[in-house]
Order: C-alpha cells, then sequence, then structure tokens
C-alpha cells in the first residue's frame, strides 16, 4: 500500500543572523553562512566529505507514489508564464522577475508535492568570478556586438540558481545477434587500356556473431527543466558530482532553485536513450572486426535507482536593442554557454575588409604576371 501520510511541513529557507537579525547567505569561497550586514558567519553544521552519505530511491517506488514521507516536500513556487521556469520562493516573496528570461511575473502562491532533493553540489564560484567568466567569453567572441558586451560588464548581478537534475542508476543485461565484416584483399587481373595488369581489389567476408552484455550504470544524468536549452546545459560539464553534499537547506540560502518540470519517468526516457547507445557502442566492439552490423537488440533493465540533485548555474539575462539574450556560468567551473550574439555591423565590416583585401591580392598578380610578360616579350 502507498504510504499516504502527509509530506513534512515547507521549510522556510531564511537563516536569520545571531548577531544583527540580518539575512545569511551562503558563500561559496568560505562555504559558510556569512551576513552581508554585518559580517558575521556560521559554518554548516555536518558538512564536508565525511557527511557524504548519498542514498538512491527506488525508480518503481516513487512512479508508485510510494516513496516514503520523508523523501517528499511541499514547495511555493514561482512559474513563468514566458519560459515556464518554476522557481522555488519564499513566504515573504510575493512578485519577482524570471532568472532565466528576464520577464517580471507574479507569483502563484499555490504549493507543490514534489520529491525532494537529496544532493546538491554547492556553489564554488562567486558573483563576480562568474561575472567575469562571462565577460571573458563575450570578449573572446570576434562578431558580438562591443554594445552589449559592455553592457553585461555594466549591467546588472548574475543570479545563482540551483537547477534540478536527476540521475539514474540501473543494471542492464543485453543479447545481440549480427554480422561482422572482415576486410581481405585479393589480387585481380583486369585489362586496362588493352594491357592486362593486376590490382588490388577490397572485399568483405561477412561472418554471424552473437553475444550476451552486462553493464551496469551510474548517475547518467538528465536535466529536470525546460527553462533553459539542453544544449547549453550539456555544454557546462563536466560536473563534479563525485563532491556532491546531502541536500542541506543552507546551500540554497541567497540562492534560487528551480523546480523540476521534466517528471521522473520523462527523465529516465532520455536516460534511457543515453543507456541505449553506449549499450549498442558496447555490441559494436564486442562484435569486433573491420565492419560491424546489429540486427538484434534486447536489453533488459533492472534496480533502477534514481536521486534529484540540484546543481550550480550562474544566470544572466539581458535584453538588448529588443533581442533576449541568456548566458550560463557553471557555479563549479566557470565554463560558459548562452547565446552567441552577433553584430551585424561587425560582419559587413569583416567581409569588406575581405573583398578589399581579394582586390589587391588579384590586383598584385595582375601586376606581376603582366612584369612577367613584358620581359618574355623582349
Amino acid at each position: 500500500m502507498p504510504d499516504t501520510a502527509p509530506p513534512p511541513a515547507p521549510h522556510d529557507h531564511r537563516f536569520p543572523c545571531d548577531q544583527c537579525g540580518a539575512n545569511l547567505r551562503y558563500d561559496p569561497g568560505a562555504r559558510q553562512l556569512v551576513c552581508a550586514h554585518c559580517g558575521h558567519a556560521e559554518p554548516i553544521a555536518g558538512a564536508g566529505p565525511d557527511a557524504r552519505h548519498l542514498h538512491e530511491l527506488d525508480y518503481r517506488a516513487a512512479l508508485a507514489a510510494a516513496l516514503p514521507p520523508a523523501e517528499m516536500e511541499e514547495v511555493r513556487r514561482l512559474k513563468c508564464p514566458n519560459c515556464g521556469a518554476e522557481v522555488e520562493l519564499d513566504d515573504q516573496t510575493h512578485a519577482a522577475s524570471c532568472p532565466f528570461c528576464a520577464t517580471p511575473v507574479v507569483t502563484d502562491t499555490g504549493r507543490q508535492r514534489r520529491i525532494k532533493p537529496q544532493a546538491v553540489l554547492p556553489f564554488a564560484l562567486s558573483e563576480r568570478e562568474a561575472h567575469k567568466a562571462m565577460t571573458d567569453w563575450l570578449g573572446r567572441l570576434w562578431f558580438a556586438p562591443s554594445g552589449l558586451t559592455e553592457f553585461a560588464r555594466r549591467g546588472r548581478p548574475m543570479q545563482g540558481i540551483y537547477v534540478p537534475f536527476w540521475t539514474y542508476d540501473a543494471r542492464t543485461r543485453s543479447r545481440y545477434s549480427g554480422v561482422r565484416g572482415t576486410i581481405h584483399y585479393e589480387t585481380r587481373m583486369v585489362t586496362r587500356n588493352g594491357q592486362r595488369q593486376a590490382e588490388r581489389v577490397q572485399t568483405i567476408r561477412w561472418s554471424p556473431v552473437s553475444g550476451r552484455l552486462a553493464r551496469d550504470f551510474d548517475d547518467v544524468l538528465v536535466l529536470g527543466s525546460t527553462s533553459l536549452p539542453r544544449r547549453h546545459t550539456d555544454g557546462l560539464q563536466p560536473w563534479d558530482l563525485a563532491q556532491l553534499e546531502p541536500y542541506r537547506p543552507d546551500y540554497l540560502a541567497g540562492f534560487g532553485a528551480e523546480g523540476y518540470t521534466v517528471g521522473l519517468d520523462q527523465g529516465f526516457a532520455t536516460a534511457r536513450a543515453i543507456m541505449d547507445g553506449q549499450i549498442r557502442r558496447d555490441v559494436m566492439r564486442d562484435i569486433g572486426g573491420d565492419q560491424q552490423r546489429i540486427d538484434r537488440l534486447e536489453t533488459e533493465v533492472s534496480d533502477v535507482t534514481f536521486k534529484h540533485i540540484l546543481l550550480p548555474v550562474w544566470l544572466a539575462a539581458y535584453r538588448y536593442r529588443g533581442k533576449s539574450y541568456r548566458f550560463v556560468v557553471n557555479g563549479r567551473t566557470g565554463r560558459v554557454q548562452g547565446e552567441r550574439p552577433w553584430s551585424v555591423w561587425k560582419i559587413a565590416l569583416a567581409v569588406l575588409l575581405g573583398l578589399i583585401l581579394a582586390g589587391a591580392v588579384g590586383y598584385l598578380v595582375a601586376l606581376d604576371q603582366g612584369a612577367v610578360g613584358m620581359v618574355d616579350w623582349h
């Protein structure tokens, strides 16, 4: 029978300073809570390598709504009508702008029952470090508008957001049949232009093969959100998942947290596609030879477990000359992704300079050829 006990009461992720009462904020550099008002600092109790005992949750139990009540939480989130992002809010916030697309919105005060995060990868880069990484990245783009780069450099601070991901573990057992191709060369006599000559000809000998393979997958990572393009978040990899900490709301102090909008089963469908791709590569290697063809491949998947984790992203959303630009920075490594901006004027100038250069080279070549012709005439 599914456990129908109510989830724990929602937690308030506000941490008042013991010295002055202002809100504490997680400091990525110091890995502690710091008060921006008076400078008081408090360590995060129970954090560090000795506390990294992460547990997986049973996938089938979650689909059957049979997870223990302690693994569920009730949250209040803002849903952006433009990009669909859902961002967790405290009870004191009633209006905000979406950090993913800068759309002004009014919050929905409704609550939702969700799977609680099991782990969090805390921010390691400060806003200043992430902002510098972004503007340096923009500065390296040859055809980016100079105005946008300067606008971003002087613009509002970036926002730190914990983005939801799923990780999946699974055991797989596969059976396959196919054919292995081995390249051979034969010498044949051919006639060309009335002459007989030897020629090496490539042939492929095919032989049937079959086999069994087993692979255990660990932490197949799937984005749990649709608010950011997957190509952007994929481009932020790799993530140092070995440094995941058991979820503590302390790490969220002063930061936003996006709720997952990709369901657990949807995420597993993506994970399964990733697994299937790896299994096919395994089978191709197992077949061996010079060429391979898979005719039949059947895979049994068992012992599926998962984690709901939060990964740190610094986010900037700018509107520049009527266009929206979004940039994301890996909050651990400083790797940057975003919409690549293009300057029409810079491109036109580059094309014009290219044409001038090509014309100049053509003119010099023509002069050189004319001079050679005159020498030959004499």
